[in-house]
C-alpha cells in the first residue's frame, strides 16, 4: 500500500485550505489596504457616533468633509497663479482686480442667496449638489485658465465662490433637520466644523504636492472630489427636503417693522381674516449676528493684510513663505481649538462666552498693534481663530434657542449670507491697507471694538433676563 500523504482536502466539509503563498498574498494584501480602510472605518465611526449615523448627521460631517477637501484645492490652484506668482507689487494689483472682479458681484448676489434658497425648501439635497456639480465643472474651466492665463479666471472663480456660499447657506439651514436625539444644535455645528477642518488639513499639502507637478492638477483633484460631493449629497436622508412647519424669518427685532409687514400681509392675503405673518428672532440673535459679522470681518482684513505684509515683511528671522505658514497654522489651531471648545461647553450662556472671546480678540488685537512682533501676529491669528469658531457656535445656540422651529432654518441661511457679506468687506479693507504692520493691527483692533462695542451691552442684557423675550406671532 502506497504511503499516504497529507493533503489539504478538509475532512468535514471537503474545501480546500489556501497553501502557505495564498496565504501569504492575503495578509500582504490586507497589510496594503489597511492604511486606507483602517482610516475609513475609523472617520466612519467617528463621523456615526452617538446617534449621528441613524440620524443622517454623519453623511453631512462627510459631505461638508468633502467640501471643505475641494475648496482647499481650488484654493491653492488660484492663490499659486493670482499671489505667488509674480512680484509683489504685480500680485497686489492683481489680488486687488481679482476681489474687484469676483467679491464685488459676489457682495451684490450674497443678500439674494438667502431668500432664494427659502424658495427651495424642498430640493436641498438638490441645491447642494448642484453646488458641487457647479464646482466641479468650473474647476476644468479655471484649469484652462491658470494655465493660459486667459480672463476666463475671473467669471469662473465668481462662480465658484457663489457655488461655495450657497452650499453653506443650505448646510446651515439642513443641519437641524438631523440631530440625532439628545443632540444640541451647537454640538452637531462643532461636529460638521471640525469634519471640514481636518479635510482641509490632510488636503492643502496634497494640493501643494499637485502643484508642484503643475498649475492645473490641484483643479483636476478638486474636479474629482466635487463630482463624489455631488453623489454623496444625494445619499442624505429625504428627511433633508422636508419643509413642513417652516416659515421665513427677519434679522429684525423691530416692532414696527414687524407690525408694517403684518399690514403688508393681511393687505396682500385676502383669502384669510388672519395669516401667520413673520416672527423676530429676538435682540439676543441679532446683537450676536452682529459681533460675529465683526469676527468675520477682522478674518477676510487678516488674510489679505497679513498674506501682502508678510510677503513684502517676513517675520524675523522667517522666510515669506515660512511667516504666512506660521500665521496660517495658528489660525487654523485656533479655530480647530473653539471648535472643540464650542463642543465642550455645549450651550452654556452663548451671550456670555461672545461677549467674553471678542474682548478677548480686542485686547489681543490692541497689544499687537502697540508691540507688533511675530509672537503677537501668531497670537492674534490664533485668537481669531478661536473666537470665530467658538463665537459662531454660540450663536447657532442662541438660534436654536431664540427662533422657533417653524423659521430656524430661514434664519440660519440669512445670518450666513450677512456673514459671507462681512467677510467680503473685511477682504477689502486689507487689500486697500498700507503695508505698516503697526496700522494694520490697529485698524483691525478698531474693526473689532465697533462690533464689540455696539452688541456687549445688548447680549448681557438678554444673559441677565435668561433668554429674550418670547417670540410673537402677528
Amino acid at each position: 500500500m502506497a504511503p499516504t500523504r497529507s493533503t489539504s482536502v478538509g475532512t468535514a466539509t471537503g474545501t480546500v485550505s489556501p497553501g502557505p503563498a495564498r496565504r501569504t498574498a492575503r495578509a500582504l494584501g490586507r497589510a496594503l489596504h489597511f492604511p486606507v480602510t483602517g482610516p475609513a472605518r475609523g472617520i466612519r465611526k467617528a463621523t456615526h457616533a452617538h446617534g449621528a449615523g441613524e440620524s443622517g448627521l454623519g453623511k453631512l460631517i462627510e459631505l461638508h468633509a468633502v467640501n471643505g477637501a475641494g475648496d482647499v484645492m481650488i484654493t491653492v490652484a488660484l492663490a499659486s497663479t493670482v499671489f505667488f506668482s509674480v512680484p509683489t507689487d504685480e500680485a497686489r494689483g492683481r489680488v486687488a482686480l481679482y476681489l474687484a472682479i469676483t467679491m464685488a458681484p459676489f457682495t451684490l448676489l450674497a443678500p439674494v442667496i438667502g431668500p432664494l434658497l427659502d424658495r427651495l425648501p424642498h430640493g436641498r439635497r438638490a441645491a447642494m449638489a448642484g453646488a458641487m456639480l457647479a464646482r466641479a465643472l468650473l474647476a476644468l474651466v479655471l484649469s484652462g485658465a491658470v494655465a493660459t492665463g486667459s480672463v476666463e479666471l475671473y467669471p469662473a472663480a465668481l462662480g465658484v465662490l457663489v457655488a461655495s456660499k450657497a452650499y453653506g447657506v443650505v448646510r446651515s439651514a439642513v443641519v437641524p433637520r438631523l440631530l440625532p436625539p439628545r443632540f444640541s444644535l451647537v454640538k452637531a455645528n462643532s461636529r460638521v466644523t471640525l469634519g471640514g477642518l481636518l479635510a482641509t488639513a490632510v488636503a492643502a499639502p496634497a494640493g501643494a504636492g499637485l502643484q508642484a507637478i503643475g498649475p492645473r492638477w490641484p483643479l483636476f483633484g478638486a474636479f474629482v472630489i466635487f463630482v463624489s460631493g455631488m453623489f454623496l449629497s444625494f445619499s442624505l436622508p429625504r428627511k433633508v427636503d422636508s419643509a413642513k412647519g417652516e416659515a421665513k424669518a427677519l434679522l429684525s427685532a423691530d416692532e414696527e417693522h414687524l407690525h408694517l409687514h403684518a399690514r403688508v400681509e393681511a393687505a396682500a392675503d385676502t383669502s384669510r381674516k388672519r395669516r401667520l405673518g413673520l416672527r423676530t428672532v429676538g435682540p439676543g440673535v441679532t446683537h450676536a449676528l452682529a459681533a460675529n459679522a465683526a469676527l468675520r470681518c477682522l478674518s477676510g482684513f487678516l488674510i489679505f493684510f497679513l498674506a501682502f505684509l508678510l510677503r513684502e515683511h517676513p517675520l524675523a528671522g522667517q522666510s515669506a513663505a515660512v511667516s504666512l505658514g506660521i500665521v496660517g497654522v495658528s489660525a487654523g489651531a485656533g479655530n480647530a481649538l473653539g471648535t472643540a471648545v464650542g463642543a465642550w461647553l455645549k450651550a452654556r450662556a452663548p451671550e456670555v462666552i461672545i461677549v467674553t472671546v471678542v474682548a478677548v480678540v480686542l485686547c489681543v488685537a490692541i497689544t499687537s498693534a502697540l508691540f507688533f512682533s511675530a509672537v503677537g501676529v501668531a497670537c492674534l491669528g490664533a485668537c481669531a481663530g478661536f473666537a470665530q469658531a467658538l463665537s459662531k457656535l454660540s450663536l447657532d445656540a442662541l438660534i436654536q434657542r431664540d427662533v422657533p422651529e417653524q423659521v430656524r432654518t430661514s434664519a440660519f441661511a440669512r445670518s450666513e449670507t450677512m456673514l459671507q457679506v462681512a467677510w467680503v468687506f473685511g477682504g477689502a479693507v486689507g487689500i486697500a491697507m498700507p503695508l505698516n504692520g503697526s496700522l494694520g493691527l490697529a485698524v483691525a483692533a478698531g474693526i473689532v471694538a465697533i462690533g464689540w462695542l455696539s452688541t456687549a451691552r445688548g447680549l448681557l442684557a438678554t444673559a441677565r433676563q435668561g433668554g429674550p423675550r418670547r417670540t410673537r406671532v402677528i
